[in-house]
């Protein structure tokens, strides 16, 4: 999306601030996944946590700043509105910049040297060691894309440079995936205008010719409806490739009560051949949806309010398939779960969550839902999200969080992959708590953040987002990269944890309570000489029993009031859990 530029607070450059694709259509269901409470708080806390690129974003002066970042083997990049810059990923030292996106094309001519806007994509190419950097470029309207590959792996060194002509009408909020064979992308597609959404639209660009710095070419299938809901294609995680010749994969999701899943296969050779397919619609549990007229969506603690953009998925769509061959693909939305007051915008106990998901099958096969369901744990809004999984498909998932109590700040949440499903069992832990308030600025925010996987070693997560320093104050952000692990991935010794979560946050009087108890050895070795004994909390009228769902070797032992969760089992194998209900 065109950022709003200081000191046109309400205008862009060129189209409407934030244009939403399906501002018409809300979906308002009762959401029956909601997560509603905290878990054991067993996220790893940061290892490097450090300040990247602030406001003014070198060159832009506007805002948001498209905050987004990527890993490779010994650097980190960051990428802003109209800025870049380059770590040492081992000390969080800037090796180059910040320097303007549009310097890469110096000396390029056209649109890619002069007219560079925004919306930019960092991506690392781990098949081939390379670095990928994008922003759209136009003079009155965004019609062009500008990709520049790393001709190493040094992200400080020289460019292969491109300059493509997408289209004559909006080319709005390019995202990116790499794949074997292509790098696909995907757009909104407005009129001129910024007003009238045309729909969204796959493209695919000749990665082979890239690397190689040879003349290049993009194909699309075309536009797609005008009622269709945003597109993100696959970006592949891990060292382990899709399936010879598969297509790369894209979810559609946002304000339909409906998701889907396309297959986009790419034919340079003869463009016609192209194909963009249907592989399956997919009916997740019901939400509803955060703000759909207004971008004063999320609460601060001052009387100024956050775009939510609860109308698409959110970057990344993250692609791994792993060592027996299973694929699986992550990402996530904003949506709201209403309460007393308004979703739109978001009041009284309503709030901002997260809906996340799984989806295997992701490249042949019929596409289904793994688990999905919304992250809104306590009465703090999260959104902004982006999710991924390590080589041992455990999940993380890393937001903005905000309320009228809360200054916004970055957060995340995870689950290891022996976790009871649709939980994000490991709790959250703070990855920056943010300072200040953001007032003014159109309300823009983010528009993306990004959570990627350290190639390295598959395990270590990065993630980057905006935040605000002390006070409030407008056109101020500043960015925070940060990274963590969890311990138990890629160990080969035994590896137990204890996970705990209650059926509901807060319960009436004389209502039934329960909770959940996971013991889980994430190792990659059986476990032994385990011994498990809980005492279980007392009180007049509690008797404690084991409920529905629970596995095999749990039992309650004693009398109330001294009543002990017990499992019998001396052992557990690598990579599996037992899950105790009790009621």
């Amino acid at each position: 999306m065109h950022p709003v530029p200081y000191g046109q607070r309400s205008a862009e450059h060129e189209a409407s601030a934030n244009p939403k694709t399906r501002p018409s259509r809300p979906v308002n269901r009762p959401d029956g996944s909601v997560q509603r409470s905290l878990a054991s708080p067993n996220m790893p806390t940061p290892i490097l946590n450090f300040d990247g690129i602030p406001f003014p974003g070198v060159t832009c002066n506007c805002a948001p700043p498209d905050t987004n970042g990527e890993v490779g083997l010994t650097q980190y990049v960051q990428i802003v509105n109209e800025g870049f810059e380059v770590f040492n990923k081992t000390t969080g030292a800037s090796l180059l910049g910040p320097l303007a996106i549009s310097s890469i094309w110096s000396g390029f001519g056209g649109l890619c040297e002069s007219s560079g806007s925004g919306d930019p994509v960092v991506m690392y190419d781990q098949l081939a060691n390379r670095w990928f950097i994008s922003q759209f470029a136009g003079s009155s309207v965004i019609t062009d894309q500008c990709i520049a590959i790393s001709q190493t792996s040094d992200a400080t060194g020289a460019w292969y440079r491109y300059g493509f002509h997408m289209t004559n009408n909006f080319y709005d909020y390019p995202h990116f995936g790499v794949w074997p064979d292509a790098y696909y992308d995907s757009a909104n597609v407005f009129d001129s205008s910024g007003s009238s959404f045309l729909g969204p639209q796959p493209f695919a660009f000749n990665r082979t010719a890239m690397l190689a710095g040879n003349p290049a070419t993009f194909v699309s299938t075309g536009l797609l409806s005008s009622s269709d809901d945003a597109i993100l294609p696959s970006d592949l995680d891990g060292t382990t490739t899709p399936p010879s010749g598969a297509p790369n994969p894209y979810v559609m999701a946002g304000t339909l009560s409906t998701m889907r899943v396309y297959r986009f296969h790419a034919d340079f050779v003869t463009p016609a051949n192209s194909t963009f397919t249907l592989a399956a619609t997919l009916t997740p549990p019901a939400f509803t949806l955060a703000c759909p007229s207004t971008r004063a969506c999320v609460p601060e603690p001052n009387s100024d309010r956050l775009d939510a953009i609860g109308d698409r998925p959110m970057f990344r769509n993250a692609y791994r398939r792993f060592a027996d061959g299973h694929e699986a693909m992550v990402s996530n939305e904003s949506v709201c779960v209403p309460g007393s007051g308004s979703c739109d915008p978001v009041s009284g106990n309503a709030k901002v969550g997260i809906r996340w998901w799984e989806i295997n099958n992701a490249t042949s096969g019929t596409p289904s839902l793994v688990q999905a369901s919304t992250y809104a744990p306590d009465g703090t809004n999260r959104w902004m999200g982006s999710a991924a999984m390590d080589r041992d498909g455990d999940l993380a998932l890393c937001y903005s969080v905000s309320s009228s109590t809360v200054v916004p700040g970055l957060r995340c949440s995870g689950r290891l992959a022996g976790d009871p499903v649709n939980t994000l069992a490991q709790g959250e832990a703070a990855m920056f708590a943010g300072a200040g308030s953001q007032t003014g600025t159109s309300n823009r925010w983010g528009d993306y953040s990004d959570l990627t996987v350290d190639p390295a070693d598959d395990c270590t997560f990065w993630y980057t987002n905006e935040y605000y320093p002390a006070g409030s104050s407008s056109f101020n952000w500043r960015t925070r990269i940060a990274n963590f692990k969890f311990p138990s991935c890629n160990n080969p010794n035994p590896y137990v944890t204890i996970s705990k979560s209650a059926d509901a946050g807060s319960v009436d009087a004389g209502s039934p309570a329960g909770f959940g108890v996971t013991l889980a050895n994430q190792g990659g070795a059986t476990a032994t000489g385990l011994s498990f004994t809980d005492h279980l909390p007392s009180g007049t009228g509690i008797n404690w029993t084991i409920g529905s769902g629970t596995d095999s070797g749990w039992s309650v032992s004693g009398s109330p009031p001294n009543q002990s969760l017990v499992y019998s089992p001396t052992t557990l194998g690598a990579h599996t859990s037992a899950h105790a209900h009790i009621v």
